[in-house]
């Protein structure tokens, strides 16, 4: 491929670690990708960083509305493409008509609308916000059959399933002779910690994760399991598999990172050291390969590789997500809201470890199920769980004072 046909990348979400993983990618192949767009929330300073190595031809402040003085700054750095401002800004620059390959990683439902536009407009989204298919499953995947879009997993697990899954028509996966899928989870920083010492683990130490290097909120999600919940939603979506053959099953390595089982009693693993750059090169390259950058792995010092089941006294959370995806409709959408907003205030200092699944099932137990037929349905359904996890939290932080 010569440098005139590289393929445009739009990166939203290019400050947080998925964006940096992408770039570093990005940077390695420049005959195969260029940047342009790059996205953020508020940070100025990285994103202004990032334009100055990258330089794509727009860069987005989502979290701002005009402001002259940002304006100046980016300037000032030497940045000569076009600076836009706010929500819709974003949106379009997931519709980029220069960006074949989307790469969705902005972080809880503030990535669902950009998501939305990206399918919409008929991209190669590589999605790494998990949410958007656990807010809006259904409309996301019309959306991508509607456009004729290619919709690919990076989450490490999902991209292992997609990569132990045959292939069907149009190169997407297919589920011929599938029994189930298995999704590993490591367990995080609480796998052995005596329950009663759950209560009292700080941020911290929740975000210390054992293998991975990841945001904070998503590392808090990985303690509490919510994170594998919601990627068994997510899994339910991405490959139209029933919930009853998708389970969960501990894996303290992190090596292997999904398993797909057949009829036959085959039996199908993707294994990688744990770095996102794999399945971000998977999902970049697909149906090639490129180089990831990874060291290769060494099963020899592995020693063993060991599995678990989920205890879910300890892990309520994806208890939560199953209860969740079986009741269905808006349900999804109260069990993400409830989960930012508690794993929020966690991080905060202003709720107990414990306390997350409380909120959560809380919220679950007072919103019944709607039908969501379009994106304004869901928005409001994700407001009102929000409500009702504020309240939630206030409740129980009265109990405690």
């Amino acid at each position: 491929m010569t440098s005139g046909s590289a393929l445009g990348v739009a990166v939203l979400g290019a400050t947080g670690s998925i964006g940096a993983s992408t770039l570093d990618l990005v940077a390695r192949h420049p005959d195969r990708y260029r940047v342009v767009a790059l996205t953020a929330h508020r940070s100025i300073d990285t994103l202004i960083a990032l334009c100055r190595r990258h330089r794509p031809s727009v860069a987005v402040l989502s979290g701002f509305a005009e402001n002259a003085e940002v304006r100046t700054r980016f300037a000032d750095s030497g940045f000569r493409g076009q600076l836009r401002f706010g929500a819709a800004a974003l949106e379009d620059a997931a519709r980029h008509e220069d960006a074949a390959l989307v790469m969705a990683a902005i972080v809880g439902a503030a990535g669902l609308s950009s998501t939305l536009a990206a399918a919409t407009a008929g991209k190669r989204v590589l999605l790494a916000n998990k949410e958007a298919l656990v807010i809006a499953g259904p409309l996301l995947m019309q959306a991508v059959r509607s456009a004729q879009a290619v919709l690919l997993p990076i989450d490490s697990e999902h991209n292992a399933v997609f990569q132990c899954l045959p292939t069907g028509r149009a190169g997407r996966a297919s589920l011929r002779g599938v029994r189930r899928v298995l999704l590993t989870a490591s367990g995080g920083p609480f796998r052995t910690l005596p329950l009663e010492r759950l209560a009292h683990v700080t941020p911290d130490e929740a975000c210390a994760h054992p293998n991975w290097v990841m945001g904070r909120k998503i590392s808090v999600d990985s303690a509490t399991m919510m994170n594998k919940g919601l990627e068994v939603i997510e899994a339910r979506w991405l490959f139209d598999i029933s919930p009853e053959c998708i389970e969960v099953v501990i894996h303290p390595q992190s090596v292997v990172h999904s398993m797909v089982e057949y009829i036959d009693g085959s039996v199908i693993a993707q294994l990688s050291n744990p770095d996102m750059r794999v399945p971000i090169a998977h999902a970049l390259a697909y149906p090639e390969r490129i180089d990831s950058g990874v060291d290769p792995l060494d099963l020899g010092a592995l020693g063993q590789l060991s599995f678990e089941p989920p205890d879910t006294k300890r892990f309520p959370c994806l208890r939560l997500a199953y209860q969740a995806l079986h009741a269905g409709g808006t349900t999804p959408t109260y069990l993400n809201a409830a989960n930012e907003l508690s794993v929020e205030a966690f991080l905060a200092g202003r709720l107990r470890f414990t306390s997350i699944p409380e909120v959560i099932a809380d919220v679950l137990d007072r919103l019944p199920a709607r039908h969501a037929a379009s994106l304004d349905d869901l928005l409001a359904a994700d407001a009102l769980a929000r409500r009702a996890a504020a309240t939630a939290i206030e409740r129980m932080q009265a109990r405690a004072a």
